[in-house]
């Protein structure tokens, strides 16, 4: 009876251990799986594509809007003279385009320029997760990165 209880206990351990490597290989699976919108959402040529229509968009508004001057500084599209209400704050950031009356400092435009980073990286997903991280720019993962002093928040 002893070598059969033996052969049960291991039996048992050899089950447990097939469990845990089956746990262990779902959840590499699922990690990877995980990833892999990741892969096609964030520093994709789908978000590249988002990136260019946000920029189609924003020339749409600022060439409709503007009746101020319309220029490429530090490698944006400035539209300035938009009327208060067609964008926020001191100014907009869509894909390539910055929307504002007269906020046209360069510590400004270097603020709104890691903007045009970060509409690059995540495209079309960026206006959710900025809208996800708040409208408190001091709180606002986007606006840190982006240098609060430069974008005019203390």
């Amino acid at each position: 009876m002893s070598g059969r209880s033996e052969s049960n206990g291991f039996r048992a351990r050899s089950q447990r251990t097939a469990r845990a490597s089956l746990t262990q290989g779902a959840r590499a699976s699922l990690s990877a799986f995980a990833a892999l919108p990741r892969q096609f959402l964030v520093d994709s040529a789908l978000s590249y594509l988002g990136y260019r229509y946000a920029t189609a968009v924003g020339f749409a508004w600022g060439f409709f809007w503007s009746v101020g001057r319309v220029e490429r500084r530090h490698g944006l599209w400035v539209f300035s003279g938009m009327p208060r209400r067609t964008f926020g704050r001191g100014g907009s950031f869509v894909g390539g385009c910055y929307l504002t009356n007269d906020t046209l400092s360069d510590d400004v435009l270097e603020h709104e320029a890691v903007h045009q980073r970060q509409w690059r990286r995540y495209g079309m997903l960026f206006p959710v997760l900025y809208f996800v991280a708040g409208r408190d720019p001091l709180r606002n993962r986007f606006e840190i990165e982006a240098g609060l002093e430069k974008g005019g928040y203390r």
